[in-house]
C-alpha cells in the first residue's frame, strides 16, 4: 500500500516538497491542502508589479493545482486545516463549501508559512490600510491605485519589503513617506555604512524618510488620512504595513517543540520536528545558520525551497541532511545593488563574537576601462580569534550579485580570512582587476 504523505501549505516550501516527491518517488500517495485560491506566488515580484516594471502578475506564478495534479498529486485549494491529531495521524479539514473531512497520513509536512505582524493601533480598520503578503493583497493595492485621489502613500517598516515598495509607489507616481522606529533602513542585513548609501538613494529619488519615529495611530473619516507618530503627523491616502512576519504555527500548539525566539517549529537538519513523522519547512520552521553555528530563523524563499526538498526526501525514506544556510540576500533600488550573507559586524558583536571587518572600495574593472566601469564597496566580517569568515556585504551600481555566492560558500565551509588572501581569482580587464577588491579587502584584514 502506498505511503500517504500530506503537505499542509502549497506555496514555496510546500511546492518544493511536492515537486520533489512527485519527481522522484512513484509509490507515494501525495495530498496537499492550501487555504488560498492560488499557489507559488512570488511575493518578491509585488513591488515590480506595483511599480510598473513588469506588465502584470502572470509571470509571478511558477506552479498551479493543475500542474501538480498532472504529476499525480491530489491538491485541495481553498481548504483550511482546522486541526491535526498527531497521535492518531489524522488531518481535519474544511473546504470552501464548509464541508468537514478527515485524512490519515503516514508522514506529514507542515508548510504553513508566516503571517504579517499587525500592530494594534487606533485607526487600523480605516479603508486603504493595507498589508502585503499574498497575491490578493497586491491585486487589491493595484486596483485601488486606479483611484487618482490616492496621491500620498506612507509605508511603515523599512526592511527589504518596505524599501522595495517605497521605490514601487514612487515609480507609480505617488508621494512616499517611509517610516521606521529604527535609525536607518535595512539594518537587519547591513552595517551602517551600507544602510546610509541606501538612505541617500531613496532620498535622492524623492522618498521622504522618517526614521526613529514610532507610529502611534492612524486618523481619518472612513478612509485613512493621516499617520501620527511620536514626532510628526504625515498626510496619507494609503498606508502599507510591512513591519515583519511571524511563523504560522497554530496547528502544532504545544504538541510540537517550538523555537524559543519566535515560536517557529524547531527542526533538525532533516527538517524533522519533535515528532518523527512530522516535518516543518519554510517560514514556519527553523534552519541551521552556519554563521552562528546554531539554530536560527531566517525567512527567505531560497531557504523555503531548500527545506522543502530536504523534508520531502526524508519523508520518503531517503536520508538527506541540510548543509545549513547563511541567509544570503540582495536588493536593487533604482540601480543601486546591495547583497549580503552571514553576519553584519554589528550583529556579530551583539552575538558575542570577537569580530572585525575589513573594508575596501575600488573600480570593478581595470582602471583603463573607460566605459561601463563602476565603484564597488565590500566589507568582509571575520572572527579575530578563529579567523573564520562570518559575513560579507557588497554595494555597487554594477551587478556584483554573483560575488556573494563565494562568501556564502566560505561561511559554510569555515574558510578563514587568511585563506582568502591568496585565493585564485581570475583576471581579465573586461571583468575585474588583478588586485581586485575581494583580494585587497582580505589582504587588508588585521
Amino acid at each position: 500500500m502506498p505511503k500517504k504523505i500530506i503537505v499542509i501549505g502549497a506555496n514555496h516550501a510546500g511546492t518544493a516538497a511536492l515537486n520533489t516527491i512527485l519527481d522522484n518517488y512513484k509509490d507515494v500517495d501525495v495530498t496537499a491542502f492550501d487555504a488560498n485560491s492560488n499557489i507559488s506566488f512570488l511575493g518578491c515580484g509585488m513591488a515590480l508589479w506595483i511599480g510598473g516594471q513588469i506588465s502584470g502578475p502572470d509571470g509571478l506564478f511558477y506552479s498551479s493545482k493543475e500542474i501538480l495534479e498532472g504529476k499525480g498529486a491530489k491538491i485541495y485549494m481553498e481548504t483550511s486545516v482546522n486541526s491535526v491529531d498527531f497521535d492518531s495521524k489524522v488531518v481535519y479539514t474544511k473546504d470552501a463549501a464548509s464541508k468537514d473531512c478527515e485524512y490519515p497520513y503516514d508522514k506529514l509536512i507542515l508548510a504553513t508559512g508566516s503571517t504579517p505582524v499587525g500592530p494594534q493601533l487606533p485607526g487600523m480598520s480605516l479603508e486603504n490600510v493595507q498589508f502585503v503578503k499574498l497575491y490578493q493583497n497586491a491585486a487589491e493595492v493595484i486596483e485601488k491605485l486606479g483611484d487618482t485621489s490616492i496621491k500620498k502613500v506612507a509605508i511603515v517598516g523599512a526592511g527589504y519589503i518596505g524599501v522595495e515598495l517605497a521605490e514601487a509607489f514612487q515609480r507609480n507616481g505617488r508621494e512616499v513617506t517611509l517610516i521606521d522606529c529604527a535609525d536607518t533602513c535595512l539594518s537587519a542585513y547591513y552595517d551602517d555604512m551600507f544602510c546610509k548609501r541606501m538612505e541617500k538613494q531613496l532620498s535622492d529619488h524623492g522618498i521622504h524618510l522618517a526614521f526613529e519615529e514610532k507610529v502611534e495611530r492612524l486618523e481619518g473619516n472612513e478612509k485613512v488620512e493621516k499617520v501620527v507618530t511620536d514626532k510628526h503627523t504625515y498626510d496619507a491616502d494609503m498606508v502599507i504595513f510591512c513591519v515583519g512576519f511571524r511563523p504560522n504555527t497554530k496547528l502544532g500548539n504545544s504538541q510540537l517543540k517550538q523555537f524559543h525566539n519566535n515560536g517557529a517549529y524547531l527542526t533538525d537538519l532533516m527538517q524533522q520536528t519533535s515528532r518523527p513523522d512530522v516535518y516543518a519547512v519554510g517560514d514556519c520552521a527553523t534552519v541551521y545558520n552556519n554563521a552562528i553555528e546554531d539554530t536560527d530563523y531566517i525567512a527567505l524563499a531560497t531557504n523555503a525551497v531548500r527545506s522543502g526538498i530536504i523534508a520531502a526526501h526524508n519523508a520518503c525514506g531517503t536520508e538527506l541532511k541540510s548543509p545549513g544556510v547563511q541567509g544570503s540576500n540582495g536588493i536593487s533600488i533604482w540601480g543601486l545593488n546591495m547583497v549580503s550573507t552571514g553576519l553584519s559586524l554589528e550583529r556579530a558583536k551583539k552575538l558575542g563574537f570577537d569580530a572585525a571587518a575589513t573594508d575596501y572600495e575600488d573600480w570593478q574593472k581595470a582602471g583603463f576601462m573607460e566605459k561601463d566601469n563602476y565603484k564597488v564597496v565590500i566589507r568582509i566580517v571575520y572572527d579575530k580569534k578563529t579567523r573564520r569568515i562570518l559575513g560579507a556585504q557588497l554595494c555597487s551600481d554594477y551587478d556584483i550579485s554573483m560575488a556573494i555566492h563565494l562568501f556564502s560558500m566560505a561561511i559554510q565551509e569555515k574558510v578563514t580570512i587568511d585563506k582568502l588572501k591568496l585565493f585564485d581569482l581570475f583576471f581579465l580587464p573586461h571583468f575585474n582587476q588583478p588586485y581586485n577588491y575581494i583580494t585587497m579587502a582580505a589582504l587588508n584584514a588585521e
